[in-house]
Order: C-alpha cells, then structure tokens, then sequence
C-alpha cells in the first residue's frame, strides 16, 4: 500500500465507524491466515508427514505395535457407550430374570470387564495395560426399547483405555444378544461408540451431546 493509499484509509476508518470496524474484522483474518501458512507451510515435509501419518503404519505402510516406551505414565480413563434394541416383552423378560440362561445383567457385566482386560489378545496392535478398574453399568429404556451399555476402565500407563472401553461395551453387548436370542433373534447392536477420555497427550475429550458419566460416577 503507497503512503497516499494507506493516508486515505486511515481518513475512511476516522470518518466512518463501520468501515473501521469492517477493517478491523480484516486484519484479524488477515492475522490469521498468516498464522495457518506459518504453521503448514514452514513446517518441514518431515514433520507434516509426521503429524498425518496413522502411527500404527511404519514408513512403508506396514503394520506395527506403536514404541510408547520413550512416554511417561499417567493416570487415563475411558468412557464408553452402546445400544441393545430389542422387542418390550424381551425387556420384561430380563427385568423378571425369567430367561433361559439366566441373569442377563450379571452375566453381561461379568464378560465385559473380563473383555476389557483381554483387549490386546483380541486387536492385534494394541498394547496390555495394567487396568486399575473396569465397570460395566445398564440401563433400560421404553422408547426406543432397548437396553443402554455403559462402561468405564481406568489405567495407569504409557497409552490410553479407549480400546478397553469400547471393548467391554462390544462383549456386553453380544452378551445380551447370546442370553435373548431364544426369544428375540431381532435384536439389534448399535451406536457403541467412545464419550470421554481423560489423560495421556491428547488430554480430555468428550462427545458432544452426550449425557456426563455415570457408571462409577
């Protein structure tokens, strides 16, 4: 900009508030443009390669266990949450304990925590953790009918308990299905999905709109 332009555009931003205030909001975008290309396009090829990369893949796209061994050890939670949908009367069946195989609830929470502390037998990449606690909680719904999985796992480690969580809801889930199928084999498994983390680099994170915690609240 000459100095006759620039001198021209402070007499504008004096006289008229709006175009000061329009010229304002520019700058900031302007400010912030600059920051977007300082960070994308001054950072080495290396490091972008480095912040995109899936860290499960090695630099040919192979497969690998991630070396968490240079990370320090935190306390880490997990949260996660699941949906049975099945029939009303099937609902009142396990309310009643009057299915075949027995307590629903209980059987479920067991093969869910017993799946939370399995997780590296089952997905190949994940690392064993020393789980400090695991639960499993339900709640029943009318409308939709079903019955909503919540679980919650806790470790002290070098990588997160989401894998745990989601885990346990997944086993507790299928769990269901196997108690019911005699009587509903058109039950439905959905919506499993993580809420909340806590700890670890990444730090916190929650789900939009999603209902706090309660299992172990």
């Amino acid at each position: 900009m000459s100095d006759t332009e620039a001198q021209l555009f402070a007499r504008l931003k004096e006289a008229n508030p709006e175009f000061r205030r329009l010229a304002e909001k520019h700058r900031e975008f302007d400010i912030k443009i600059g920051e977007y290309d300082r960070i994308y396009y001054l950072t080495s090829e290396q490091e972008r390669k480095r912040n995109t990369r899936l860290s499960h893949l090695d630099a040919r796209g192979q497969a690998r266990m991630v070396d968490v061994g240079a990370k320090g050890e935190t306390d880490r939670e997990a949260v996660a949450r699941g949906f049975v949908t099945l029939r009303p009367d099937t609902l009142r069946l396990i309310r009643n304990q009057a299915l075949p195989k027995g307590d629903v609830y209980a059987t479920a929470r067991l093969a869910g925590i017993l799946a939370a502390k399995r997780v590296h037998e089952l997905v190949p990449l994940c690392h064993p953790l020393l789980i400090t606690a695991a639960e499993v909680a339900f709640r029943a719904f009318r409308r939709p009918s079903g019955i909503e999985i919540e679980s919650r796992v806790k470790t002290t480690g070098r990588t997160g308990a989401e894998m745990e969580a989601l885990t346990a809801v997944s086993v507790a889930a299928l769990t269901i299905y196997d108690m019911c199928k005699a009587v509903d084999k058109g039950m439905m498994i959905g919506d499993v999905r993580l809420v909340y983390k806590a700890g670890g680099r990444s730090g916190m994170y929650r789900r939009p709109g999603e209902a706090p915690p309660t299992v172990g609240a």
